[in-house]
């Protein structure tokens, strides 16, 4: 199943990268995001999107998944983090259910602080990273009818739009809503200091947009 999943995601990613007027492909799952040392899920050294530390105990993965989003943690790292146990959870449906109930359960109605607009964040982008990952293993995580790219609104709008969260809203957005995805796009690049990490995560990704 493994294999099977790398070789699609690769060459879904590679329709991705075409200069298309639409572009096909899970960005949420097949693009690995650059968090420097940051801590993050346990992850092997194989090259590519998928891997996946051999050994981990999944037994761990909801409460290793909490604890490393803490309100502290920047939002690259968060992407990644959801990015790495989704990968994790994607073959079994009742562990990933169970994340995304307990990170929906940290969820308030009125984000009114920060930490509250992050735990919607998370909610929001786990929604569309599982919505994406349909595409990998040919079945539903998540409700296709959830909006997580909704939450992920409400939270930019809480935060003051920060660049990383816009890059995040692009990617999420580059599924269904080009157009928002290249607002968000440029947004994030107007406010990525030049060399930092969000700055060079968008330089890594940018045929995405077909440039």
């Amino acid at each position: 199943m493994i294999r099977r999943s790398s070789l699609l995601c690769a060459l879904l990613a590679g329709l991705v990268l075409l200069p298309v007027a639409v572009q096909a492909g899970p960005p949420l799952l097949c693009f690995p995001i650059d968090i420097g040392g940051a801590t993050s899920l346990p992850w092997g050294s194989a090259a590519g999107w998928n891997a996946p530390r051999p050994g981990y105990d999944r037994a761990h993965l909801v409460n290793d998944t909490l604890a490393v989003l803490s309100p502290a943690t920047p939002v690259l790292v968060r992407m990644e983090t959801l990015r790495r146990a989704a990968i994790y959870a994607m073959n079994d449906a009742g562990l990933a259910r169970e994340l995304l109930a307990k990170i929906e359960g940290r969820v308030r109605e009125d984000p009114s602080d920060p930490p509250a607009a992050l735990a919607l964040f998370d909610a929001g982008y786990l929604i569309e990273v599982y919505k994406q990952a349909r595409a990998v293993t040919g079945r539903d995580l998540v409700d296709r009818a959830r909006d997580g790219y909704a939450m992920v609104e409400r939270a930019l709008a809480r935060l003051g739009s920060p660049p990383d969260m816009e890059y995040a809203a692009a990617l999420v957005a580059l599924d269904g809503r080009r157009e928002a995805s290249r607002v968000h796009l440029a947004k994030a690049r107007e406010g990525a200091p030049a060399g930092s990490l969000v700055s060079r995560a968008i330089e890594s990704h940018e045929r995405r947009w077909g440039r």
